[in-house]
């Protein structure tokens, strides 16, 4: 076995066990790095460029330590592996908190190495020195706070354990079968003591192929087999079951509901919108009594966030609610009475496709797909397009040519988003008006959509669309938990309000010499948190109020914004002029859409 201590001290502790540290987390399975910059964690970055250097660990540096966060929340969705995140000390720690939230609710791997100063100038007042170890609270799967590294030399195999203790927190892998598998973030405090950095003389030897992460490493995180036997459905008598896939549910969703002659009601962001038993405008559909009226039975996977229609069918006293646990350390449940399983199984049966579920499911689906209707200003006349009188196809033409001057609407822009992208592209919804949008018009289709949805806050949708954008085009093992397609040949779309882009634009700055995804930011400028409307309190406050407090208009130009960083810049005023941007450049170029 490679021997993972330094053929010689470099003459700082702080670089020789930065060094081994980063082999182990190599060999562990880790591929990215991304940091801050600081002057506590200096040991932790300059190995990371000579693991970059070498073309061992692809490295990317972020100067906010929330983009940082989000990035590696990104690179993890898509890979199904953590990546570890490096920061100094202080507020720069602080900063992870977003980030860390939301990996901690969507269940999704990270790896905290932060640096610290050492327990004799903790408690003192000495500058850029907080309690780093109590920053996480409950979020974390794992903390271990390590002591600054002394003179001697760094013990391999203590390095080596303490990786593999945090790499199986980090995918939820735990040694009790009776435990559900929650992947999560992991924090590393490392104290480190001056001299705080000194040049490495070289690095330990990459681990053998058939001990290192391309065989013996951990596989990719995934929806863990269930310990416990799975929960044994059989199809009702009298059809009255609906199959709910919030946020992350998956392909399994679909195939419930298939197998138990159910309607489907997939958000958007499900992973599960697809197949013949999805039900559209399913929000009215659950509202109308002899709909959402007749349920007696929901089977919930995933994570609902976009509809009030979906809690308050589970909160019925008159509908048993079984919810299949994900990997997430929170079930769904807002009955707080619902039966929660790790998993669930049908039961063989032929009664699934009889007369009787046939009709409930054709009749969710027919009166969805009726509900939705077409958009009318967009919805060509093919016969006129064929027809034999020469004035009535010149009338046709004429009219495509006024559709692709018209304006765009939020209904038009979803769409045309969700036509462009698939399935070896990415598609990444930000928490604004338009995930709702999408979330009630686009049809069935098996492509790869993310959300920030475990809080579903506006924090780091551009750093996270930026981590599965580059993760996706290195190729290898991709996916993330979902399976979705190869994305190394894709584009990464990302849909976001204005408020949701400037929240984040800090993410639209990458590493010098980095590699730089092919993505797409499509900005819906609809001048302001127009979300807000759609609320009570559009209703009760006042209008400058709103204005100032609510809605928050900024008087931005996003034309500039993409110059300051360096982005291709396209204004798409039209339906004509969006088809075209979103076939175009893959970027990183961001659209703007102006909205009405």
């Amino acid at each position: 076995m490679p021997s993972t201590e330094l053929p010689l001290p470099s003459g700082s502790p702080a670089t020789d066990f930065a060094v081994v540290l980063l082999a182990e987390l190599e060999r562990a399975g880790v591929r990215d790095i991304v940091l801050s910059p600081g002057s506590r964690s200096q040991a932790l970055a300059l190995a990371a460029a000579e693991f970059e250097r070498a073309g061992r660990l692809r490295l990317h540096v972020r100067l906010d330590e929330r983009s940082s966060g989000f990035l590696a929340l990104g690179l993890a969705v898509e890979q199904g592996l953590p990546a570890a995140v490096v920061t100094t000390s202080g507020t720069a720690v602080a900063n992870l908190h977003p980030a860390v939230l939301e990996a901690h609710h969507s269940g999704v791997p990270m790896i905290l190495l932060t640096a610290d100063r050492p327990p004799e100038l903790r408690g003192i007042g000495a500058n850029q020195t907080t309690h780093q170890s109590a920053l996480f609270g409950e979020s974390l799967r794992l903390l271990r706070d390590v002591d600054a590294p002394g003179d001697s030399r760094v013990d391999g195999a203590v390095v080596r354990e303490l990786v593999r203790e945090a790499m199986s927190a980090a995918l939820g892998r735990s040694s009790s079968p009776d435990e559900p598998a929650t992947p999560g973030p992991v924090q590393l405090n490392i104290a480190f003591r001056e001299p705080l950095s000194a040049k490495a003389t070289s690095l330990p030897a990459r681990a053998d192929e058939t001990e290192g992460a391309g065989s013996g490493g951990p596989a990719p995180w995934h929806p863990a087999a269930s310990m416990t036997p799975p929960l044994a459905l059989e199809v009702d008598v009298d059809p009255a079951t609906v199959v709910v896939a919030g946020h992350g549910a998956g392909p399994d969703a679909e195939e419930t509901a298939h197998l138990l002659g159910a309607p489907l009601v997939a958000e958007v962001s499900s992973g599960a919108r697809f197949g013949r038993n999805l039900a559209p405008a399913y929000r009215e559909l659950l509202d109308a009594p002899e709909f959402g009226g007749r349920v007696r039975r929901a089977i919930v996977f995933g994570h609902p966030t976009l509809t009030r229609q979906v809690p308050a069918l589970l909160k019925r006293a008159d509908v048993e609610v079984i919810v299949v646990r994900g990997p997430v350390p929170e079930a769904y449940d807002p009955s707080h009475g619902a039966t929660v399983v790790e998993a669930v199984q049908v039961e063989a049966s032929e009664r699934s496709s009889d007369l009787a579920h046939r009709e409930w499911v054709g009749t969710w689906v027919q009166t969805g797909r009726e509900l939705v209707g077409d958009d009318d200003e967009a919805a060509p006349d093919l016969d006129a397009a064929t027809s034999d009188d020469p004035a009535v196809r010149a009338a046709f033409l004429r009219g495509e040519v006024d559709v692709i001057r018209r304006p765009v609407t939020r209904r038009s822009l979803v769409e045309a988003l969700w036509r462009a992208t698939w399935p070896h592209d990415r598609l990444v919804l930000g928490a604004s008006r338009l995930i709702r949008e999408a979330d009630v018009f686009v049809p069935g289709k098996k492509i790869a959509v993310h959300a920030n949805r475990g809080l579903a806050g506006i924090d780091g949708t551009i750093a996270t669309a930026t981590g599965i954008g580059l993760a996706s085009q290195a190729g290898g093992v991709g996916g993330g938990r979902l399976g979705w397609a190869d994305g190394a040949r894709g584009v990464t779309r990302v849909l976001v309000g204005d408020l949701t882009l400037l929240h984040d634009a800090g993410s639209l700055l990458f590493g010098e010499g980095e590699a730089k995804p092919r993505i797409q930011v499509i900005v819906g400028n609809d001048g302001g948190g127009t979300i807000f409307d759609g609320l009570e309190v559009a209703q009760v406050a006042p209008a400058d109020a709103m204005r100032r407090v609510q809605s928050t208009p900024q008087p931005i130009s996003f034309e500039h914004l993409a110059a300051a960083y360096g982005w291709e810049y396209v204004r798409a005023a039209t339906r004509g002029e969006l088809e075209q941007a979103l076939v175009g450049s893959p970027g990183p170029v961001l659209v703007e859409v102006p909205l009405g």
